[in-house]
């Protein structure tokens, strides 16, 4: 029977017995990988991946393997526990109790407390639990998983930290010299898609201008990790014009299947002169190859004057930016003034209208327009009014979420809440709102063993959603 996604599945139960000993039998190496690989799929969620998460507490204890084997074939309901006679076989279930008694620490005090299915969180379709996996944080921007599990965070005020799976924060030195100026600073991160073989790590952060430190730039540097030191970086795109502006820098990363690497800058506070231009790399979305050379067939490489980068303009400020894994499309956010947050499909060489059309208004109540549409320029998927600030953005993919599969995750920093918008097709046909007053929400970010990860900022913190029944 196709295993269910139960989640924190046997964990909650399996994790017994810290009053067992480690007398209950060697696995093999084929028992040990089953077991390993089921627990971290299926229960680290809720007690760690490195089974830190098995707080003494009654309900845990069991007399014997026996017994243990009990809890988890059938569950404990009281705990918010399912049972498990369905989802694995009596083998699996005595490897991976073995596996967690043996793997308990001596010293029990050591334990954190595990999550609990009756803490869940009740949405429209998918219920989760809320784990803090990181805090002590202040703006966590970019979020990005290393193929050994560690995960990469961007802090804005020009910080980059390691947080490895043994639950260590450690900083990585060697960054570019950042302007750290009002939304500027060190922003997104991506890795290529092909990290494993060239290490190469690519960042955005608000660069300073050459002959004047009061003005600064959107910047992308790619670089590779030694330890924790940055070592040989390049500078592979460097955004124009310079502004002594802190405002609208952008700047989420994305590449997609055929390797480009998408990115937006936002119009730096300059509505007149810089998205209707394709003189000037700012209300831009841009399209680079991985080495920050630009595509052959890039929409305005012919024509006279343009910035050959350019993918698509009249943007205000785009900070989310996402693929989308069944079909490999580009899709965008951006915050407009007061109202006017858009969702955008990003084509090549279009006109997404901004200043020119909006839905939104000045901050002071004025009108800077008064359409909405015109002929020659892309309306949004979708749009806010009031705004929501959107900020970071993902596709919701693999099969943790089924009732979210394919849905777009998109972070609010006005409103403190994480959207969940469903499409069909290019139409948006369903919003709901999820962790309200959770935090001004920087980020959201999928990990590779696919759970969703939401960054928050002021006190900033790192969650990860836990599915469950």
């Amino acid at each position: 029977m196709k295993k269910l996604r139960a989640y924190y599945f046997v964990c909650s139960v399996v994790f017994l017995l810290a009053g067992c000993s480690n007398g209950n039998g060697q696995l093999s190496k084929a028992e040990h990988e089953l077991a390993v690989k089921n627990y971290q799929q299926y229960c680290a969620g809720c007690h760690g991946f490195k089974l830190e998460k098995f707080e003494k507490k009654d309900w845990m204890y069991g007399d014997n393997m026996e017994s243990v084997i009990n809890s988890i074939t059938n569950g404990r309901e009281e705990m918010g526990m399912p049972a498990f006679e369905v989802t694995f076989s009596e083998e699996e279930i005595s490897a991976l109790a073995s596996y967690v008694i043996n793997g308990l620490p001596e010293n029990k005090d050591e334990l954190k407390p595990a999550l609990s299915g009756n803490d869940k969180v009740e949405s429209e379709v998918q219920a989760f639990i809320v784990d803090t996996v990181v805090s002590g944080l202040d703006v966590p921007w970019g979020l990005e998983f290393l193929p050994n599990g560690d995960l990469l965070i961007s802090e804005r005020a020009a910080k980059l930290y390691r947080f490895t799976t043994n639950g260590e924060l450690q900083e990585i030195t060697g960054l570019p010299e950042i302007m750290v100026k009002g939304q500027g600073g060190l922003l997104d991160l991506e890795l290529h898609p092909d990290y494993e073989n060239n290490g190469w790590l690519y960042f955005t952060y608000s660069g300073y201008a050459e002959d004047n430190k009061n003005e600064g730039c959107t910047n992308v540097m790619r670089a590779r990790l030694n330890g924790n030191t940055l070592v040989d970086q390049e500078v592979i795109f460097n955004g124009t014009p310079d502004s002594d502006r802190g405002q609208h820098w952008g700047s989420k990363l994305e590449f997609d299947k055929n390797g480009y690497l998408f990115f937006g800058v936002g119009d730096r506070g300059n509505r007149d002169e810089n998205p209707q231009s394709l003189a000037n790399h700012a209300g831009k979305i841009h399209r680079i190859m991985e080495d920050g050379s630009i595509p052959p067939d890039n929409p305005f490489i012919d024509t006279p004057g343009a910035i050959l980068s350019i993918y698509s303009y009249g943007h205000r400020n785009p900070q989310g930016t996402c693929m989308n894994p069944e079909t490999g499309e580009i899709f965008e956010t951006e915050h407009g003034p007061m109202g006017g947050d858009e969702l955008n499909l990003i084509k090549p060489g279009l006109n997404y209208g901004w200043p020119v059309i909006s839905y939104g208004i000045n901050y002071n109540g004025t009108k800077f327009t008064d359409i909405t549409e015109k002929e020659g320029m892309e309306q949004p998927l979708t749009y806010w009014v009031p705004s929501i600030a959107p900020c970071g953005m993902t596709f919701v993919k693999g099969d943790l979420y089924p009732a979210w599969k394919n849905n777009i995750l998109i972070g609010s920093l006005r409103f403190q809440y994480l959207e969940r918008v469903v499409l069909d097709g290019y139409e948006v046909t369903h919003h709901e709102k999820l962790l309200e007053g959770i935090g001004r929400v920087r980020n959201v970010e999928m990990s590779p063993d696919g759970y969703v990860y939401v960054a928050i900022e002021n006190p900033g913190k790192i969650l990860r959603l836990v599915p469950v029944n």
